[in-house]
């Protein structure tokens, strides 16, 4: 391995330079705890983007997702369906609302969550007494899960719909933005999402007085008073100041981060895809997908070589990260109990997908690199 050649890495942060601006506004006025005019500012820019009255800017996507399910109602010993093949932080805030998380394999044709099966363990449920109150569907990589069929069988046994779009911001599902179709989305500005705040995520919702009550709920719950009075459970959650800075400038940039996704996912279909024993994450006609990772599938049996084996290779000769595609959530320690609906889809995709370097930064000298290391693996 070269000593000079730079490591290439799966998702890292791309700051445009405009994000310096803003945050230094927030020193210079000594206004860098939470609430302020950045995060006003992220909120509007956020909200305009995605077509809605209102957003809440937060600490981060799961503290969104956790609001989501309270102003749904979720609350101790509820049902709340959930997608297994996804990252945990989706399923986490059910627990967190003291409700009990059913766990809803995902489908080959799209790799998110199977209408069908959702349908089929409603159906189920119901034979059992049990009424879930909510569904949780996360748009996995980027890619929308098909929200027609899926909001069609929710509307028809009364489940309130949140949209985990954590890796979904800037993805279109029939021409909606993901996160705007069910009742509530939810995203992220984690360090490698397709824009970043460093940490923080967003709330919006069909309802948008439900918003505000978001923006009540996550700092403290305080009462209208002169002193600090307290009625309901409150939380920490807001977004600070100095953060919302560096949103703002990252939502300058936003389409030109979102089309460097899609053209990364666009050159690896015409590389990597065409390689024996590949097979690049499915791209539904439905959508205009973000692809924040480009994710294939190896066959060992045509391919050459493994998953892990690959991982391995491409790490230690070609100094390249790559990483499996998420575990599904029955196979964690953690959600073993959970009921699951299917199963084997998600443990195929885990056995055999590869997330492939996918930051916005990436040069075409470093797209091709991937690329040709991906065939040197075969030999």
């Amino acid at each position: 391995m070269s000593e000079t050649r730079r490591r290439i890495l799966l998702s890292i942060p791309h700051l445009s330079g405009r994000e310096e601006r803003y945050v230094r506004e927030a020193f210079e006025s000594n206004w860098v705890a939470p609430l302020g005019p950045n995060v006003d500012a992220f909120e509007a820019a956020l909200a305009t983007y995605l077509g809605v009255e209102e957003v809440a800017a937060l600490s981060s996507g799961t503290a969104a997702l956790h609001l989501a399910l309270v102003l749904a109602g979720v609350g101790p010993g509820d049902t709340v369906l959930v997608s297994d093949l996804t990252f945990v932080a989706t399923v986490n805030p059910i627990r967190y609302a003291g409700a009990v998380p059913v766990l809803v394999d995902a489908d080959e044709a799209t790799w998110n969550l199977d209408p069908g099966l959702l349908e089929e363990a409603l159906r189920d449920l119901a034979g059992h007494g049990v009424r879930p109150r909510a569904l949780v569907v996360a748009h996995l990589f980027g890619v929308c899960a098909d929200m027609d069929p899926i909001l069609a069988v929710c509307r028809e046994h009364g489940l309130v719909v949140v949209e985990d779009a954590a890796e979904a911001l800037g993805a279109t599902y029939r021409g909606r933005p993901a996160g705007t179709l069910g009742d509530f989305g939810v995203f992220s500005f984690n360090g490698n999402k397709v824009i970043t705040t460093s940490g923080g995520g967003a709330l919006t919702a069909r309802d948008p007085a439900l918003v505000r009550r978001a923006r009540f709920l996550a700092t403290q719950a305080r009462d209208p008073a002169p002193h600090y009075q307290h009625s309901v459970l409150g939380y920490n959650y807001r977004m600070s100041n100095v953060v919302a800075g560096i949103g703002r400038g990252q939502m300058e940039v936003l389409a030109e981060r979102v089309e460097a996704r899609r053209a990364n996912f666009a050159f690896y279909s015409d590389t990597v895809g065409r390689l024996p024993g590949v097979r690049m994450m499915p791209s539904p006609a439905y959508g205009q997908h973000l692809h924040w990772l480009s994710c294939c599938t190896i066959d060992p049996d045509v391919f050459g070589c493994d998953r892990t084996a690959l991982m391995t290779r491409l790490d230690r000769e070609h100094d390249i990260e790559t990483r499996p595609v998420w575990k599904p959530m029955h196979l964690q320690p953690l959600y073993a109990d959970a009921r699951c609906y299917g199963g084997a889809v998600g443990e195929h995709l885990f056995d055999q997908g590869l997330c492939l370097p996918s930051a916005s930064s990436l040069t075409r000298a470093d797209l091709a690199r991937v690329a040709a290391a991906m065939e040197a693996c075969r030999r």
